[in-house]
C-alpha cells in the first residue's frame, strides 16, 4: 500500500483485503525509498490519498518514483487500485493531465454511474453517499472506461481491463478516519456550507452504507483478479 499521510489509510478496505487472503504492507512514500520496491513483486498495489498534487513532483520527488512504479505495473497489466490521489497518479501514469479543479468537492456526496459503471464493481456505489474531499481532477486517460462522475467532477472512477480500478471518492473512510479528518481539516467546512457537527451526523447516517458498498466494490475487484489468476501469494 502506497501511503502519503498516516491519517489517510486503508480504513475499512483493510479487512476486505485480508478476507481475500492479502497480507498488507504499508510503504510510507514520503519517508521510505519507493525505488527500493520491485514494482512487479506485489500481487496488488493500492495507492492511497494525500494532500499532494500528482503534478507536484518537484516539491514531492517521491511522487515521480511512484509514477515510475505505476507505469511499470501498467505495462505489465499488474493489478492496481487507486483512491483519490491514487486515482490522479494513475491518470498521470496513463498519460492524462492532472490539475486543480475550479472548487473543492467536500462532503458526503453520491456519484452518477455510467453505463460501463453499471457493469463494473463500482455499481455498488449506486445510491450511496461517500466522503469527497479533494480539489484536484484529471482528464480521462486514453484506453480506459469511465465508470462514474458527479455534477462537479466528471471523472469519479475509471478502469482498464479487469486489473486497474481508480476512484476519486473515498471508499476507505470509516469513523476513525472521518474523525481524524474533521480534526485536521474541519476548519474548511464552512466554505462548503458544512460544519463538524453536521458531518458527524452525516457519517452516522451514511457511513454504514458507504462501508458496505466499499467492501463490495473492492471485494468484487479482487475476486476478478483471482479469476484471472492474480492470486495473493501465501505468506
Amino acid at each position: 500500500m502506497l501511503r502519503h499521510d498516516s491519517t489517510i489509510g486503508l480504513g475499512n478496505l483493510g479487512p476486505t483485503l485480508e478476507r481475500h487472503g492479502y497480507e498488507i504492507r504499508f510503504v510510507d512514500a514520503p519517508q521510505e525509498d519507493v525505488t527500493s520496491i520491485d514494482p512487479l513483486a506485489p500481487d496488488l498495489v493500492v495507492v492511497l490519498g494525500g494532500e499532494e498534487g500528482a503534478y507536484e513532483t518537484d516539491a514531492y520527488p517521491y511522487l515521480a518514483d511512484e509514477l515510475d512504479l505505476l507505469r511499470t505495473r501498467i505495462a505489465a497489466e499488474a493489478p492496481i487500485f487507486g483512491v483519490c490521489l491514487g486515482a490522479q497518479l494513475l491518470a498521470a501514469a496513463l498519460g492524462a493531465d492532472v490539475y486543480r479543479g475550479p472548487r473543492k468537492e467536500v462532503g458526503w456526496l453520491g456519484v452518477d454511474l455510467t453505463e460501463a459503471g453499471e457493469g463494473s464493481p463500482v455499481r455498488h456505489a449506486r445510491g450511496v453517499r461517500f466522503v469527497q474531499w479533494h480539489g484536484d481532477t484529471f482528464d480521462l486517460p486514453e484506453g480506459v472506461e469511465r465508470l462514474a462522475g458527479s455534477p462537479q467532477y466528471a471523472n469519479q472512477a475509471f478502469r482498464r481491463g479487469d486489473w486497474l480500478l481508480a476512484v476519486q471518492f473515498h471508499p476507505e473512510v470509516d469513523r476513525g478516519i472521518h474523525d481524524e479528518w474533521l480534526a485536521a481539516w474541519g476548519d474548511e467546512l464552512p466554505e462548503y456550507g458544512l460544519d463538524v457537527a453536521e458531518m458527524r451526523d452525516l457519517q452516522a447516517a451514511c457511513g454504514p452504507a458507504a462501508e458496505a458498498a466499499s467492501a463490495a466494490i473492492l471485494g468484487e475487484f479482487v475476486e476478478g483478479l483471482a479469476r484471472r489468476g492474480a492470486l495473493p501469494r501465501a505468506s
